[in-house]
């Protein structure tokens, strides 16, 4: 058992930032085209995060041209360049799934006040 944790950790990534669901987040993916590699940016909210060693991943949803698109990304994956926390969102629970139902102003996240 040894083994298998300390092969784990030989593949984590360890500049992955502190995120949790509602949060807004912008995923910067190495896109390979053939011969050419390129950079993509996947901005959305944090519908899940799912932890666990490197098995772990979060989806991200956005909404392009009307449409909800939903993306599941491994945590600790190689194609991932890095990610940005754009905003933090007050949410009351650890799945938003809800989301998927709301349009327009209904699927707003309030976001976080900071008091210093």
């Amino acid at each position: 058992m040894e083994i298998i944790k300390k092969i784990e950790q030989e593949h984590m990534r360890l500049d992955v930032p502190a995120f949790k669901a509602g949060d807004t987040v912008k995923v910067h993916l190495r896109i390979i085209e053939g011969e050419k590699e390129r950079i993509q940016v996947f901005q959305g909210a944090v519908l899940r995060v799912r932890r666990g060693t490197t098995d772990s991943t979060f989806t991200v949803r956005k909404v392009s041209d009307g449409i909800g698109v939903e993306r599941v990304f491994p945590m600790h994956s190689p194609y991932i360049e890095r990610v940005e926390v754009v905003s933090e969102g007050k949410v009351r629970r650890s799945r938003i799934y809800y989301l998927r139902g709301l349009r327009g102003k209904a699927a707003r996240i309030k976001s976080k006040q900071i008091w210093e």
